[in-house]
């Protein structure tokens, strides 16, 4: 397998902590006499993560060393060198939890239904520095912000961490997008098969508008422009969101059907690119999912989408305006425009995946398509509010085609009608 990109840590191909399927029976036997640790619905994919390589080079959640280390300078170190890493992970328990527990404990994880999904072997059990956390990672005192009430109220009852080593069972596959979701192995063999020598991945936690569209576009015209036989990979993410996140079932059909319409980039995409190849952008965009939770940390959160991506084997993400952003809840911006995309200059540690930054883009009527905000700073853009598109879909009508792709549109409103 010839990989594009080395994983994070230095490491010659991630990490794997999955029970092979042969062994899993047994491996759920034995564990079955061991304490039980409950991982929430949300951390649930953070386990399967670690076992599956996806965040590399940890294998399991950090002890109160590296958590802090984390919090203080954004770097891990592995094998004497740093490698960036800017959200620490490890999992809350409650007060009466840790009591229980202690260094070189072995302990069964289990998902909210009971079932048993790996085993930890502890190395450490410490207070949960909340407060810390949220000021290092959401870069403010404030804490009237999805991060914080993740934290503060989805959390509230979870005072402790715990770290060690895990090995977990293979992830059971979501029956209606599965398919979508692989480990990093699968993924660098898939990105093999390909024939690319460089892919950019392109982020997302909501469905398409063709300026979200257009930022993939860009990623992939840009490698095009830059001399890579490139590819790029619609990479949405399907872990735990917020509840007005549109669900990830309902996403991946409209990814689906983007894909499958080959709708991708059309009248928006450069002809000078494509036509010498005699291709559209369709013909170099594939669908893979990543199933892991959102942290809606900004900067801090763009950092992890690119180490999640270059363990899964791509060569560069492209990080736009406002790159994993949320308001405070009065609406008021956390973060600048851009400040994603500076944190990348700013590293305390090694990161090898490359970010292609986009600016702002939206519909121009001057030229009949998206194109970037920059180059019309003399011209108005087509624009709806976004919640003039939510209470439209709700209505069951179609959002207008200049913001938003007709299958698209039909699948939200099917889905977010409103009586």
């Amino acid at each position: 397998m010839s990989d594009l990109i080395a994983p994070h840590g230095g490491l010659s191909e991630p990490v794997c902590c999955t029970v092979p399927a042969a062994e899993v029976a047994g491996f759920l036997a034995e564990a079955a006499s061991l304490p039980k640790v409950p991982v929430s619905q949300a951390d649930l994919s953070t386990v399967f993560r670690f076992a599956d390589g996806t965040l590399s080079p940890l294998t399991g959640p950090m002890c109160s060393k590296t958590y802090n280390r984390v919090l203080d300078e954004s770097v891990i170190e592995n094998n004497g060198k740093l490698y960036a890493w800017t959200i620490p992970l490890a999992f809350p328990v409650t007060a009466e939890v840790a009591k229980t527990l202690k260094a070189g404990q072995k302990v069964a994880l289990t998902a909210p239904n009971g079932d048993i999904v790996a085993t930890l072997d502890i190395n450490d059990v410490y207070a949960w520095p909340k407060l810390k956390y949220l000021r290092s990672v959401y870069l403010t005192d404030r804490v009237d912000h999805p991060g914080a009430e993740m934290v503060l109220k989805g959390e509230a009852d979870k005072s402790h961490l715990i770290g060690g080593t895990i090995r977990a069972i293979p992830q059971p596959k979501n029956p209606a997008f599965g398919q979508y979701v692989l480990t990093p192995r699968e993924v660098r063999k898939l990105l093999a098969s390909k024939g690319w020598n460089a892919v950019v991945a392109f982020q997302t936690r909501n469905p398409l508008h063709r300026a979200h569209e257009y930022a993939l576009v860009y990623g992939l015209e840009w490698l095009l422009r830059n001399g890579f036989n490139g590819g790029a990979v619609l990479n949405p993410l399907i872990g735990e969101v917020k509840g007005d996140d549109v669900n990830a079932e309902i996403r991946m059909q409209t990814y689906e059907k983007l894909i499958s319409d080959r709708a991708l980039g059309e009248g928006d995409s450069d002809a000078d690119v494509w036509k010498p190849r005699n291709e559209s952008v369709p013909d170099r965009v594939a669908l893979l999912g990543l199933d892991i939770k959102m942290f809606y940390g900004g900067p801090k959160e763009a950092i992890m989408h690119g180490i999640y991506r270059q363990n899964m084997g791509y060569t560069h993400i492209v990080i736009g305006r406002k790159h994993a952003d949320a308001p405070y809840q009065n609406g008021e911006a956390i973060w600048g425009d851009f400040d994603a995309q500076e944190i990348f200059n700013n590293l305390g540690g090694d990161l090898k995946i490359k970010p292609i930054n986009v600016g702002f883009a939206a519909y121009y009527e001057s030229i009949g398509r998206v194109d970037l905000m920059e180059r019309h700073k003399d011209e108005k853009p087509w624009s709806i509010s976004g919640k003039d598109i939510r209470a439209t879909l709700q209505r069951g009508d179609l959002v207008d085609p200049r913001i938003m792709r007709p299958s698209t549109s039909k699948i939200l409103a099917a889905a977010m009608k409103v009586g």
